[in-house]
């Protein structure tokens, strides 16, 4: 399996993302990672790491970058040869089964939505999925900033990938599906969210659709999966992270009173317990959001990514390829729905 990592996307990049593909290789026999970036820097991050398996870790060289803070479309246009085009390249010269990137998420949407060749079957629009925890385990929230203007069959066909998504990677079975709303009254929401509950009344989800959620059902976990325009999706995972940070700040400065007075043993409990509880919370575990809809497998990183994300975003782009989700999700596209409603 080959998967091309853009080596210099992301805030703390080539170290820790290189450090991360090394790892990669390493946990994973079958997986060989294409570093793709400045040849030279590249090298000298390897060189940190003299017992790494060169070998399944060739170097495509890209002499440029799009920067984090860059217009994605006006840099991509400038900068022909940046690592996250290659990239793509890669992946649409069928050399590469996957790409991995921490770069700027939109050059990375945008490069692929460039070529309409890159578009599963049936596919209008690809959405980015990111994974949020909740009290029945993981769940998946579609579209969180690919697509700003769906339509009700985009939202459709984010419940297709989201859910074949959960159930593939996620082991979810039969996975409920909701659609992010301000109530869930059925006559609650705007003529976009009513348009679309009314394509999955009509299709072969139908069984698996619950209607309208709030913001708040997220953690429950009682629906696995939850569609949403990208705007209304990039604010709900903007601010599930700026409230784990906010949370774990204060906790973290509320114990350091509490501490002092326990046991050293107890101490160490409370601190462990605290990092078992953050892991369920950060983007680290599943390495970032798959972009679904498009040829191959591609996981968007968070921007400050390091070796454990990076690591993880190549194992879990690894099993999506190996898994053939494509595959199910242009028969499911196939099988419905039955009305535009």
């Amino acid at each position: 399996m080959r998967i091309a990592l853009d080596a210099m996307g992301g805030d703390h990049a080539p170290g820790p993302i290189i450090a991360g593909a090394v790892e990669a290789v390493r946990d994973e026999p079958g997986i060989t990672v294409v570093l793709v970036g400045d040849q030279a820097q590249i090298e000298a991050e390897l060189a940190k790491a003299p017992d790494a398996p060169r070998d399944r870790l060739p170097i495509v060289h890209a002499s440029q970058v799009v920067g984090m803070d860059e217009k994605p479309v006006e840099a991509l246009r400038k900068k022909r040869d940046n690592s996250i085009s290659r990239c793509w390249g890669l992946v649409a010269t069928g050399e590469v089964k996957a790409v991995v990137s921490a770069g700027n998420t939109g050059a990375m949407v945008a490069s692929a939505l460039f070529n309409a060749k890159m578009f599963l079957p049936g596919v209008r629009r690809p959405g980015i999925a990111a994974i949020f925890p909740s009290h029945q385990g993981p769940i998946v929230i579609i579209d969180v900033g690919a697509n700003m203007n769906a339509k009700a069959e985009d939202l459709y066909q984010y419940g297709v990938m989201g859910s074949i998504y959960a159930e593939t990677i996620l082991g979810v079975t039969e996975p409920k599906i909701g659609i992010m709303n301000v109530g869930t009254e059925e006559d609650k929401g705007t003529d976009l969210t009513k348009a679309t509950r009314a394509l999955y009344q009509n299709s072969p989800l139908a069984h698996r659709f619950v209607g309208n959620v709030e913001g708040r059902d997220i953690y429950e976990g009682h629906v696995r999966v939850i569609v949403c325009e990208g705007f209304v999706g990039n604010v709900l995972l903007k601010a599930g992270e700026g409230a784990v940070e906010f949370l774990f700040a204060t906790l973290k400065q509320e114990l350091a009173h509490l501490i002092p007075e326990l046991s050293a043993d107890d101490g160490r409990k409370i601190a462990a317990s605290l990092k078992g509880l953050k892991t369920r919370f950060e983007y680290q575990e599943f390495g970032g959001g798959p972009l679904l809809g498009i040829r191959g497998a591609c996981i968007i990183c968070h921007g400050s990514s390091k070796e454990r994300a990076i690591r993880n975003a190549v194992r879990v782009a690894g099993t999506m390829a190996d898994e053939k989700l494509n595959t199910q999700i242009i028969e499911a596209l196939a099988a419905g729905p039955t009305t535009n409603g």
